[in-house]
């Protein structure tokens, strides 16, 4: 890990705060980044101070002036050129993804893969910034509608996937003339300091403004200046519903705009008639990969009557051969959890579902002795419960799968539903009726619904977020691009005359 370190130009104690290629000096409190995957100190980066911040912020706003003019796909060529040091970075930033934040290896690297996927995707975006044309009422005019870039964006990420979703934003924010402001989860911070030295010296030898990557560090108040600060037109935010619901109410105050990616609660409905080999493999994966500790994580499986039996024995079965362990060891299916304080919530969560009459089918626990001494280690726990359960209706960052019975489909989509959340679902079926039935307006009320796949896993070239306590927010692809610019319609009249709308006449 040394090595790593030493890859991404990381010391022992690191500036935190930056603007591009400078580094501003700071004179706020440590944040010690320590991994969950043995407990040691890995090293520590300085905070963002109140003055900082504000230099951050001026820096930002004059980078935009002159970013903005530049040609979109001159902007494109530049994140052509980020994807490119992440391919030649993407060994060493994706063991320290899994280092600092405690997920698998090969999940790690394919974090970075999904940085550099979105690259690929922004660069041909870049040419394809389309408005609309429309026929005005009115003759000798032309109506049409442009996309223009919004200002400075604030982007708020969360722990579990530490690099992708900042790259889901800001390459797309930056094609679009936006300049960006990242306040990454003060629980992997070392990735972000990594991320903002690989780009500085594309952004160097191109000679962007100094300000268009800006990062700043520290806990929940520096996340509140971004949220409260008018100066930024949009927060995206990614994190728990909590979190989602004070940062919304901080920026729609001030009417500012909030890309919101909150809390899931996922399930996947087998059916009677679900090629069972699919269904585990999806259910398991979706279960416990990251440890549980994605927002598209399956926490909920639907299964029905006929099948339930003889799917809960495979299930249990698969997870027997389940390994846990150190995630930089390829062998190990599951790593730790992100910090103590999240297998408390995961215990408290196991207890609760018992005390409201759940079933344990495979037990959990905190995995002691050699190889588990950061205390983060747990064992992935399946509990048969009802839907109603207010543990159940609750997301538990962690690996915990609850499961339960139904008789109709559309029994099985109504439990489906039937939960604050609304981010990813899933359908296991080979019968057409259901599957469309599940993709209908009387389906899934989520904002993503897969069918023989499971709930994680999602593409960048299709929009991503959800509905509901999930908070509504569009990232990555599709045309999610827009909510990073500014909309305007343009009229022009090209004639001697002025014919006013509606066939209003104001003879002077």
């Amino acid at each position: 890990m040394q090595k790593t370190i030493k890859q991404l130009h990381l010391s022992k104690i690191n500036k935190g705060t930056s603007t591009g290629s400078i580094w501003l000096e700071g004179k706020a409190e440590k944040l010690d980044s320590y991994s969950p995957v043995d407990g040691n100190l890995i090293a520590s980066v300085v905070s963002t101070s109140k003055n900082d911040y504000e230099k951050v912020i001026t820096q930002a706003q004059k980078a935009f002036q002159t970013w903005r003019l530049v040609p979109a796909p001159k902007r494109g060529e530049v994140v052509r050129q980020i994807g490119d040091q992440l391919r030649k970075y993407k060994q060493p930033l994706g063991e320290l993804v899994s280092y600092e934040m405690g997920k698998s290896l090969q999940e790690g690297l394919g974090e970075v893969q999904e940085m550099i996927d979105i690259c690929d995707f922004a660069v041909g975006l870049s040419r394809q910034l389309y408005g609309l044309t429309m026929h005005s009422e009115r003759p000798g005019h032309r109506m049409y509608e442009q996309y223009h870039p919004l200002g400075l964006v604030g982007v708020i990420s969360a722990f579990n996937f530490p690099v992708a979703v900042w790259a889901w934003n800001t390459m797309l924010a930056w094609v679009c003339g936006d300049v960006c402001i990242w306040k990454p989860s003060e629980k992997t911070p070392l990735t972000a300091v990594a991320c903002q030295h690989i780009i500085s010296g594309v952004f160097k030898q191109n000679q962007v403004p100094e300000g268009v990557s800006c990062l700043i560090n520290g806990g929940r108040e520096v996340g509140e200046w971004l949220s409260h600060d008018k100066r930024i037109p949009l927060i995206s935010a990614t994190g728990s519903t909590r979190m989602g619901k004070a940062i919304g109410a901080a920026v729609g105050e001030r009417l500012g705009r909030s890309l919101l990616e909150l809390g899931g609660n996922n399930a996947i409905i087998i059916t009677e008639n679900a090629d069972m080999n699919i269904a585990l493999v999806g259910s398991v994966f979706g279960a416990v990969g990251t440890a549980g500790q994605r927002c598209t994580t399956t926490r909920r499986l639907i299964i029905h009557e006929k099948v339930y039996k003889k799917f809960i024995e495979k299930l249990v079965n698969a997870y027997q051969q389940i390994k846990i362990g150190n995630p930089l060891d390829e062998k190990n299916h599951v790593g730790p959890l992100i910090d103590k304080d999240a297998v408390k919530a995961y215990t408290l969560s196991i207890e609760s579902a018992i005390a409201e009459g759940g079933k344990v089918l495979v037990p959990g626990g905190v995995l002691k002795g050699k190889g588990f001494e950061s205390g983060c280690y747990v064992k992935p726990c399946v509990i048969e419960a009802k839907n109603n359960f207010k543990i159940v209706q609750h997301e538990t960052f962690a690996p915990i799968l609850y499961v339960m019975k139904y008789k109709t489909m559309e029994e099985a989509i109504a439990m489906q539903n039937d939960v604050p959340q609304g981010l990813s679902s899933s359908i296991m079926s080979t019968n057409m009726r259901e599957a469309e039935l599940f993709l209908s307006h009387a389906g899934s009320d989520c904002g993503i619904a897969n069918v023989n796949i499971g709930t994680s896993g999602a593409e960048i070239g299709g929009a991503f977020g959800g509905e509901k306590e999930t908070g509504g927010g569009r990232e990555s692809g599709s045309d999610a691009w827009k909510v990073y610019m500014r909309r305007q319609t343009n009229t022009i009249n090209y004639t001697d005359k002025l014919p006013l709308a509606q066939g209003i006449k104001f003879d002077l």
